[in-house]
């Protein structure tokens, strides 16, 4: 077997090729679109690597056949909570059923790693943000949603059995819309709704397109005083959040997203975009004129029927209020009283944190896959520790 760099354009059409070859037959796969991998590792559409460092690899049989492929990266802002190690990541993982093959692709990246100053690796994660190509699925191999990694079940036992161990799992949950039932949610929630219904102070908008850079400020507020957190600490500024509403913008439908507020301070939010991975489906990774054409016609035709729920968050001081409850009973009324979607996916929640467990709670969703993040330690001797829990 032999390793070969990604070094040129070739190699980049291989690169994507390899995950194709490995899932083509899979009838749940989906093709990521071509595109969104090429920007990951193009530095001029990556913002990361003014503070990071990526490299790639294929690996060949002794026949020349592409049997595996691998990232490796650094990121110096790149933490978790409790960590006190310098710790790299790999991702874009793929590898025939073979353990040697795929150990071999684990030690390039490790040694690679190690050269850079890092102590551990994560992986399979992505060189960018959270909410995209981030952990091994090992539970629920269904159609993936947008952004969201899809892998063979034997990958589960090629990471374990090199020595990778979970670091936290992404537990991601369905909940039907049921249309027509008005009362879906726990009965509780209904009686703090009418609560705060009663308080002239608070109110609940609906996203929609106009005014919204509004929304993107807003959004940018609640993200840095209560979701922030989940990022190592990291915040946004609110020309990332408008970068990120605009990116939105075609997909962002009335009655599926809700800012709570106090006055005029937002203080909740509940994001969720149509999965447009229902339309990718059907462009084979590619989005020419032509694709583009077709999504827009397939996105007037209301040809999506599942949501995904991407960001859920509430400001520290109205947390345990009962606000979220509020805001969930006003949502539950739009989405049945104003759209034709059946489906909720909610993506993806990390079993370290238990608030958003029990919102998942209240709503009666259930999980219906799983993701891993594994991490690696390069000393074998020192003690692994999972994530920490949220407080």
């Amino acid at each position: 077997m032999k390793l070969i760099e990604v070094t040129t354009p070739a190699h980049d059409r291989q690169f994507l090729q390899v995950h194709v070859d490995i899932n083509r037959h899979d009838p749940n796969w989906i093709r990521p679109l071509d595109n969104d991998i090429r920007q990951i590792f193009d530095p001029g559409k990556n913002p990361l690597f003014r503070q990071g460092k990526v490299i790639r690899w294929l690996l060949q049989d002794d026949t020349g056949r592409y049997i595996g492929r691998i990232a490796a990266f650094t990121n110096k802002k790149y933490t978790n909570k409790g960590d006190d190690i310098p710790v790299g990541g790999i991702g874009f993982f793929d590898c025939i059923d073979n353990q040697e093959a795929a150990n071999k692709l684990f030690d390039r990246a490790k040694d690679w790693l190690q050269e850079k100053g890092m102590q551990a690796m994560d992986g399979p994660i992505n060189f960018g943000e959270r909410n995209n190509w981030w952990g091994l699925l090992i539970k629920g191999f269904k159609p993936p949603v947008y952004g969201m990694n899809y892998n063979q079940p034997y990958y589960q036992k090629l990471f374990e059995n090199y020595g990778f161990q979970i670091f936290y799992n992404q537990l991601c949950f369905y909940l039907p819309i049921e249309q027509g039932n008005p009362r879906q949610l726990q009965a509780r929630g209904y009686d703090v709704h009418k609560r705060f219904a009663a308080k002239k102070h608070y109110h609940v908008k609906t996203i929609e397109k106009k005014n919204l850079r509004q929304y993107a400020r807003d959004f940018m507020e609640i993200y840095n005083k209560a979701w922030a957190k989940h990022e190592g600490g990291k915040t946004i500024s609110e020309a990332k959040a408008w970068k990120i509403f605009k990116q939105m913008k075609s997909i962002i439908k009335k009655y599926t997203s809700w800012i709570a507020y106090y006055k005029e301070m937002p203080i909740a939010m509940w994001i969720n975009i149509p999965d447009i991975n229902q339309i990718f489906r059907h462009f084979n990774g590619q989005l020419n004129w032509w694709n583009k054409l077709r999504f827009l016609y397939y996105m007037k035709t209301n040809h999506i029927t599942q949501l995904v729920g991407i960001v859920y968050g509430i400001v520290p001081e109205y947390q345990g209020t009962g606000v979220d409850y509020f805001m969930l009973v006003e949502a539950e009324k739009d989405l049945k009283g104003h759209t034709r979607f059946t489906d909720l996916e909610m993506q993806w929640i990390g079993d370290f944190n238990p608030k958003m467990l029990g919102v998942i709670e209240f709503l009666g969703a259930t999980e219906d896959r799983r993701l891993a993040t594994y991490r690696y330690l390069f000393d074998r001797n020192k003690e692994f520790k999972r994530h920490p829990m949220l407080n």
